[in-house]
């Protein structure tokens, strides 16, 4: 059976009886098996019984809690069962080593931005980060990688503005909350796809709140920062961009809120809708010689970043070929 991720939009209780879950609504209860669940987002206001959490842990899945404005709040994330001792000492140690550190943290930014000038051409605009991507061999501080990437991604989104909607400029990045309805949807989808990396790792050996790039925190898996740095242009923008461009999404899928701009529910359900079919499209890897979901894409990520902590193989981020 193909695992797939569950998506609760309405307000509910998740419930155990015996060996099943159920997920119970002014709808009805309706089972779920949980051997074909891979992970569970819920958006709603969702009750989950002690029983049902137990269950969860026992099957390994991750549960990912967005607030009312679709933003990610937390997970439970069960007992890792993949630990690996001498994994956990070396990834420490590429953080506590700070010339090991800085070549990760370059490498994740040079990922994102051959990935966002790939966008652009995608898009039929002609630019070149190469001047910054220079600047960056340069920098010998983790600080100053992250402001070459802000400037990097500064010019980027000037230049995808460039080809968008004038009703659907970015204008500025604004976040929290977002100051129009590009915004919203771009950090609607940055997101969701910060828990799916989440729920990659976890089925990995490497430990979430050890990154490079992003300083390691108490309260945020700071390693799905480090890698959605080259998922976001290739999963999130792309999708925001057709979502726009083919008028999908309008104008009325969005609603102002507390000085800003948010999804409605309506809007919410249309983005998760094509968000989690195309995590399900395939892609042939050039160098596995199969399809893959785009979704495997991360946890193949995951594996290259583990063979270069262990010294197998130095670190190559991915470039989209798709």
């Amino acid at each position: 059976m193909r695992k797939r991720s569950i998506t609760f939009l309405s307000d509910g209780t998740l419930l155990r009886r015996e060996n099943t879950l159920y997920f119970e609504n002014a709808q009805g209860k309706r089972p779920l098996a949980v051997e074909g669940i891979y992970d569970i987002y819920v958006y709603g206001h969702v009750n989950i019984t002690s029983q049902a959490l137990h269950f969860l842990a026992q099957k390994g899945i991750a549960v990912h809690f967005f607030n009312h404005y679709g933003y990610y709040d937390g997970s439970f994330y069960p007992r890792e069962s993949l630990n690996s001792g001498d994994l956990i000492i070396k990834q420490a140690q590429h953080y506590l080593d700070q010339e090991k550190r800085l070549k990760l943290a370059r490498l994740f930014v040079v990922g994102g931005a051959i990935n966002m000038e790939n966008n652009l051409k995608r898009w039929k605009v002609n630019a070149s980060f190469n001047e910054l991507l220079e600047e960056l061999s340069g920098v010998e501080k983790i600080t100053d990688i992250m402001n070459v990437e802000a400037r990097i991604r500064q010019e980027y989104y000037a230049c995808w503005d460039e080809t968008l909607p004038e009703d659907f400029k970015i204008v500025k990045r604004t976040r929290r909350p977002p100051q129009n309805e590009m915004n919203a949807l771009i950090s609607f989808l940055n997101s969701r796809l910060y828990a799916t990396i989440v729920s990659e790792l976890y089925n990995t050996q490497l430990v979430p709140t050890v990154s490079y790039l992003h300083e390691p925190g108490e309260r945020r898996f700071s390693l799905s920062l480090d890698l959605s740095e080259i998922f976001k242009p290739v999963l999130a923008d792309r999708i925001a961009n057709r979502l726009v461009k083919q008028g999908i999404i309008k104008g009325n899928h969005f609603r102002d809120d507390l000085n800003g701009v948010l999804l409605n529910e309506e809007g919410k359900k249309i983005v998760l809708k094509v968000f989690n079919e195309e995590m399900r499209k395939s892609v042939r890897h050039p160098s596995l010689k199969k399809n893959v979901t785009k979704q495997r894409l991360i946890r193949l990520e995951a594996y290259k970043l583990i063979k270069h902590l262990v010294g197998v193989r130095e670190y190559e981020p991915l470039v989209a070929w798709f």
